[in-house]
Formats: C-alpha cells, sequence, structure tokens
C-alpha cells in the first residue's frame, strides 16, 4: 500500500515536473517569436509606469501577445527594473525579447527642432511652444543674440528650458572657437560685438556666399568710422519683429538706439540670432575695398568701392524696381504689387 502511494506520488511530482519544465521551455520559444504587430506603431511610456501597465499597454497596442508572457520574461531576465520611460516606436514582428531590450536600451524616438537664422527671440519661443513632445514652461525673455540657430535633436519628455540651456550653450561654443580663430585687425572689442555685427550680415543677406563680402564692408566702414547704414538695425528699432512696409525716409532719420543712419557706432544688442556662417564671415571677412553695396536684381548684391560706382549700381536696381512696377500695373483685378525694397544699406541719402 505504501509503495503504490509512493509510486503515484512520484508520478504526480515528475508529471508535474515535466509539465513546469515544458512550460518553461515553451515560454523561452515563445518570447522569441515575432509579435502580433502587422504595422508599425508608437507608444509612449511615461515615467513611474510599472511592469504590469507597462505590459497591458503593449499588448493593447498589439506589440505583444500576452501581457503575462512579456512580465514573465522581464522577471525572468531580471530587467523588470530597467525598463525605461520615453517614446518608442516599434516595427512589426518583434519579439517579446526584443521590445524588453528596446525598453532597457532606451532606443527612443528622436525628434528635430528647426530654428531658422535671423529670428528673434519672440518668434523663436513660437517655434518651441509649438513643439510637439516638450514639456514644461520657457523663459518670459531671450535676449536676441543669446542662442544658437539650427537642428536639435530631442526626446518626447524633454522640457523646453533644458533645450533653450543647449541652445544658449551652443552659441557661447561656437562664439568661443570663432572668435579664438578671428582675423587680425578686426573692429571689434569683443566676441559681444562680433555678434552684433554678425546678426547684421545675417538680416542683410539670404545667400551664403554673400556673407563674407557683406561683412567685409561693414568692417571697412567701421575701420573708417563711417556710419552702417544698415536697413535691417532700422527696423529692428521700429519694431523687432519686423514691418509691413517699405521704409520711409522718415524712418532712416527717427532718432533710435538701432538706426545706423543716425549713431556712430554699431548697435547696442543684436538684431536678431545669427547662425554659425554669420559670425565666422564676420571673424574672417573678405579682403575687400567694397564700402557700399545694392541689390541687383538676381537676389544677390552689386558691391562697391566709391560712392559713384554705388550711385550707378543703385541707378540699375532702381530701373529693375520701376520694370517689376511697370510689368504688374497692367493687371486690372489684382493689386498693385509693390516693388521689393532696396538692399542698398551702406549708402549716402
Amino acid at each position: 500500500m505504501r509503495e503504490r502511494l509512493f509510486t503515484a506520488v512520484l508520478s504526480i511530482l515528475a508529471l508535474a515536473l515535466a509539465v513546469v519544465i515544458g512550460g518553461y521551455l515553451w515560454s523561452l520559444s515563445a518570447v522569441n517569436q515575432p509579435g502580433p504587430l502587422s504595422q508599425p506603431v508608437t507608444v509612449i511610456i511615461r515615467t513611474g509606469t510599472g511592469l504590469a501597465n507597462i505590459a497591458s499597454q503593449l499588448a493593447d497596442a498589439d506589440i505583444v501577445s500576452n501581457d503575462l508572457l512579456f512580465q514573465f520574461e522581464a522577471r525572468r531576465s531580471g530587467k523588470e527594473r530597467s525598463l525605461k520611460p520615453g517614446e518608442y516606436r516599434f516595427e512589426p514582428g518583434r519579439s517579446i525579447t526584443a521590445v524588453i531590450d528596446k525598453l532597457v536600451k532606451r532606443d527612443v524616438v528622436a525628434r528635430f527642432v528647426t530654428i531658422p537664422e535671423g529670428l528673434v527671440s519672440v518668434e523663436i519661443l513660437r517655434i518651441i511652444m509649438a513643439t510637439d513632445g516638450l514639456v514644461g514652461g520657457s523663459p518670459d525673455t531671450i535676449a536676441d543674440g543669446e542662442l544658437m540657430p539650427e537642428t536639435y535633436r530631442y526626446e518626447w519628455g524633454d522640457t523646453k528650458a533644458a533645450l533653450i540651456a543647449r541652445m544658449r550653450k551652443a552659441r557661447d561654443t561656437t562664439l568661443a572657437d570663432l572668435w579664438a580663430a578671428r582675423a587680425p585687425d578686426l573692429p571689434l572689442a569683443s566676441p559681444e560685438e562680433a555678434m552684433i555685427l554678425a546678426a547684421i550680415v545675417e538680416k542683410e543677406t539670404g545667400l551664403a556666399a554673400e556673407r563674407p563680402q557683406v561683412a567685409g564692408v561693414f568692417v571697412n566702414r567701421l575701420k573708417k568710422k563711417m556710419r552702417l547704414q544698415s536697413d535691417p538695425t532700422v527696423i529692428y528699432g521700429i519694431n523687432p519683429q519686423g514691418l509691413d512696409r517699405d521704409l520711409t525716409r522718415q524712418d532712416l532719420q527717427a532718432p533710435t538706439a538701432y538706426n545706423t543712419y543716425v549713431i556712430d557706432r554699431l548697435p547696442s544688442s543684436p538684431i536678431c540670432h545669427p547662425g554659425r556662417a554669420s559670425i565666422a564671415a564676420v571673424l574672417q571677412p573678405d579682403v575687400t575695398d567694397a564700402l557700399y553695396f545694392v541689390a541687383d536684381g538676381t537676389g544677390g548684391h552689386a558691391f562697391a568701392a566709391t560712392l559713384a560706382e554705388h550711385n550707378l549700381n543703385v541707378a540699375h536696381w532702381r530701373k529693375i524696381e520701376a520694370g517689376s512696377s511697370a510689368k504688374a500695373a497692367p493687371a486690372q483685378a489684382a493689386p498693385k504689387a509693390k516693388p521689393a525694397p532696396a538692399k542698398a544699406v551702406p549708402k549716402k541719402l
């Protein structure tokens, strides 16, 4: 009787052990099988989410086939406390093992925001405030010229303040590097003055190839103690965000701290956030005898060393303006087109 009972118990234990071993081996195979996902999907694992809720979220999104199996494998592998929050994109057919590894490595979605060169602070703040995935508040005020415009990588959940701090550090690093390699005998007393002039160059031309030449003109004028006579500085003094009209003679004569037709120096601060190319152009300007430039009708500028030559260039530009106006005039159903404002920034009135 006892022998029969002992034999029965051994049989039951053997069966149970076989079931456990079989289940374990099956689970090891199952967690490496392709998952049920048929289309790429993105999910956000929020900070503080526990293992059970992570597993449930992944199962609800069809990323894993079984939330309990996901929890089992996370615990078995000792990775249940290493799953990290963030935004994750999962491709079809990811196994549970691959999903766990992705969360452990924090292989999150890379997001990007581009800050164009030449914006003022309020325009940059609008971009940052509207950027999806950034959280928290941002500084109420940012001085123009203290951020570096470029494309920045960020992740869901990054703070706006942290991104702005990175932009400020990037500007400081860029300016320090370029200032250290500056050309000799520049009429700039400090990196801050370089930023002021770089902002003017940034607003004067959108052509990368022209920036060193435009910078050379302004450097020449500073050396000769000539007024810069830059239209963008006048505009900034009236409204930092720009004007919806052409400048008038009265504007050019208005005494503001930024009107370089009136003041005999650089403005007191940058009129925008210039990019690296404009800073580099100011600190390594073209060696030129030019003192003037005006729009040439092709999107660039005509440069001149003498006022007489410059006046000829201005006359040519005025003909182009007049031609543009004449072409627009016959259209009866449309309002008369405004000619583009002249880029004859350094000029005598």
